[in-house]
């Protein structure tokens, strides 16, 4: 494992984010690697099919991308300006954990450290099922962080 030079850290901006993020670092500067920071919007495929008013769900998941990217960059500059090594991006899709594990091997990352649960829709109910079928798919050692 001393070839790690990426380490992938799956955010949500929840709280726990920075208590994850704080351990990865600690990673990261042993290895000298960079942090490698991805955010995965829900694509709203599914509720395509239900009735919401005044907005259509490809405008609303179209909205929720673009906020998300607007929030990650001011994630990125906050943790640039404190010495991290980091890069971002927002991907979508329905399936957060494929969503990880494809970015993992499309982009050699050499790790992924996140956390056992995120705190939106079903995550928070079934504690650890995104980190779970990561754990499962990754194609590189994956570090869980319980952080509360």
């Amino acid at each position: 494992m001393n070839d790690v030079k990426t380490i992938l850290v799956p955010i949500d901006f929840s709280g726990n984010t920075e208590k994850v993020l704080d351990a990865a670092t600690g990673m990261a500067k042993k290895f000298d690697a960079e942090i490698h920071l991805v955010y995965v919007a829900e694509s709203l495929g599914e509720y395509a099919t239900f009735a919401i008013p005044h907005i259509s769900t490809d405008v609303l998941a179209e909205e929720m991308l673009q906020q998300a990217k607007v929030k990650m960059n001011h994630f990125l500059d906050h943790h640039r300006e404190k010495g991290i090594k980091c890069v971002g991006e927002v991907l979508q899709g329905d399936d957060a954990a494929k969503e990880i594990a494809d970015y993992a091997s499309k982009n050699k990352i050499g790790m992924i450290v996140m956390g056992t649960h995120g705190y939106k829709g079903l995550e928070k109910t079934l504690m650890g099922s995104v980190a779970d079928k990561v754990l499962r798919t990754a194609p590189c050692p994956v570090t869980v962080i319980k952080p509360d």
